[in-house]
């Protein structure tokens, strides 16, 4: 049976560390110029989207290629999603074809029920309810500048909309067991069932209005645009609805000392994160880019076995 990663949940805190010491490594050899391993012996990943992607698509194009396999990229709808055949036979045809398939669709239940039929891994690049990927990259991102401090005795901040985003980084808080303030306005809290799941898990988790108090002490700063993909006709009604929650300098400054900022981009300057922390020495938003790379390598690599 092949293991899936659909949520950030899919992995244990020991996976993930035998996946973030991989990316280590991995990020350690491309530096090196050693970029190609043979892992996947040709082998092919399909790589299928139905929503636009700039980092997650080229990411794990490169991440393919570099272990010695072929990616597929496609957009839905140059597949025959589009006209209603059924998951369950899609599942079984990719099977035949393909060693893993990741997938930037609409809603989760897409991907389960691809896993349901599937013999290869599903790995989700994004859905309305989650971006694992994302926030897999974030935490190794986060864990390499802590140089061996523990992360469980972090605290990360959200500040903005509880979306998909923050719903992976309330399951990443239950597994690894830092803490994890959110601020979010009335009305745009994350998935309520995600949400007391990581609560019941890890008391540090704590959902407020207040992005001042939620900043206050923290390690890391996260933010995300007000208006995400597929929600540009709520572009005005956002803009008023999240006045008061943009990440700016004075709000930087009730974080920790050394505290760094993330977003997992695309940044809207001066919306939801003014230039100024964006270009800041507290930026750490190219690191994270980059750490896609060698967090979706490592992940591939863990997923589907060696030849």
């Amino acid at each position: 049976m092949a293991k899936n990663y659909i949520t950030f949940r899919d992995l244990s805190i020991d996976e993930y560390a035998h996946v973030f010491s991989r990316a280590k490594k991995l990020k350690a050899e491309r530096l090196r110029g050693q970029y190609l391993r043979p892992h996947l012996g040709g082998r092919s990943v399909g790589l299928v989207f139905a929503k636009p992607s700039t980092r997650t698509r080229i990411s794990f194009n490169c991440a393919v290629s570099e272990l010695g396999g072929v990616p597929l990229a496609m957009n839905v709808s140059e597949t025959q999603f589009t006209r209603g055949e059924p998951l369950s036979h899609s599942a079984r045809v990719f099977s035949r074809y393909l060693s893993a398939l990741v997938i930037r669709t609409f809603n989760e239940s897409e991907l389960r029920g691809l896993a349901e039929r599937a013999t290869i891994p599903i790995i989700n690049a994004l859905t309305n309810e989650q971006h694992p990927c994302q926030v897999m990259s974030d935490v190794f991102t986060f864990v390499e500048i802590l140089d061996g401090r523990p992360l469980e005795n972090q605290l990360v901040a959200w500040v903005g909309d509880g979306h998909n985003m923050a719903n992976s980084w309330l399951e990443a808080a239950a597994v690894f067991g830092f803490g994890l303030h959110l601020a979010c306005p009335e009305g745009y809290e994350p998935d309520q069932t995600i949400l007391r799941k990581a609560i019941n898990d890890n008391p540090k988790v704590k959902l407020m209005r207040s992005p001042a108090e939620a900043v206050a002490g923290a390690g890391a700063v996260n933010a995300d645009v007000y208006a995400s993909m597929d929600q540009n006709e709520e572009y005005e009604k956002r803009l008023k609805d999240f006045k008061g929650y943009q990440v700016n300098s004075e709000l930087m400054a009730k974080a920790a000392p050394g505290a760094i900022f993330m977003h997992c981009l695309p940044a809207h300057p001066g919306e939801e994160v003014t230039d100024e922390v964006l270009e800041s020495p507290a930026s750490v938003i190219f690191d994270q880019a980059e750490n896609r790379l060698h967090a979706q390598k490592a992940l591939l690599e863990y997923l589907i076995p060696p030849l």
